[in-house]
């Protein structure tokens, strides 16, 4: 008895890929040229929101940033300038540097998509809307000696006077800190089995969870001086956070 074999017929395989150059970055560099002719004719109709010239005998008031430095402007109140002005932006800076680095999800490589990067989102997002919160404070709420506002109050020089600011006493302060930082390190170890930690790794969770609280603690610091009056949590000579 003669076996054949029949010959399957080749597949062909359908390569549904591009080649970045010149598909993409052709398209790409047409896009930003028409955007920059867009900003050239919007830039010839709409002036620039520029002040008349600066009077050394009259000061104003307020004073306030670019609405892109307003943000850090409105941490001044918060925070001592070393950490308004350059500890703070610096760590805005290192955490978006190190975010591909931090990222380790292997689903979803070249796109995102909220079912499988949640966390990833939804911090960058609420980041993302508190600067912005920031900037607006500091542009439309802060009237004169940046002085607080609702919308809908008329900015006057007339008005009460703001209540006294207290520090905590130091051992609470940093017993608060420490308690803070140890409680957002460990707790997330105990939502579904830590499974945050044990796909970052001990190196990459550290990093993700201190930037977040520093997130986190930031708009906290806000909160007890708006509410409760608390000018800083660590009061030292050297150092006032």
């Amino acid at each position: 008895m003669e076996i054949r074999q029949h010959e399957k017929e080749p597949v062909e395989l359908k390569d549904d890929r591009v080649f970045t150059w010149p598909n993409l970055v052709v398209k790409e560099f047409l896009a930003a040229i028409l955007v920059t002719i867009g900003l050239l004719f919007y830039s010839f109709y709409v002036d620039a929101p520029l002040s008349e010239l600066s009077d050394p005998a009259h000061a104003e008031n307020p004073a306030k940033a670019p609405w892109y430095f307003a943000g850090l402007q409105e941490q001044l109140v918060y925070f001592d300038p070393w950490y308004a002005g350059v500890v703070l932006p610096s760590i805005i800076v290192v955490g978006l540097i190190l975010l591909p680095f931090l990222d380790n999800n292997p689903k979803g490589n070249g796109y995102f998509t909220f079912r499988e990067r949640k966390f990833a989102i939804v911090v960058f997002i609420s980041g993302y809307v508190f600067w912005y919160l920031l900037i607006y404070v500091g542009t439309a709420l802060r009237g004169p000696f940046w002085t607080f506002f609702w919308p809908w109050q008329e900015w006057t020089h007339s008005f009460p006077t703001p209540a006294p600011l207290h520090n905590l006493p130091l051992p609470l302060g940093i017993a608060l800190s420490i308690g803070f930082y140890t409680v957002g390190l460990v707790f997330p170890l105990f939502i579904k089995k830590g499974i945050l930690f044990r796909n970052l790794g001990i190196i990459r969770y550290a990093i993700t969870m201190g930037l977040l609280l520093t997130m986190i603690g930031t708009a906290g610091k806000m909160i007890l001086r708006l509410v409760f009056n608390i000018k800083y949590v660590i009061a030292t000579p050297w150092i006032n956070i």
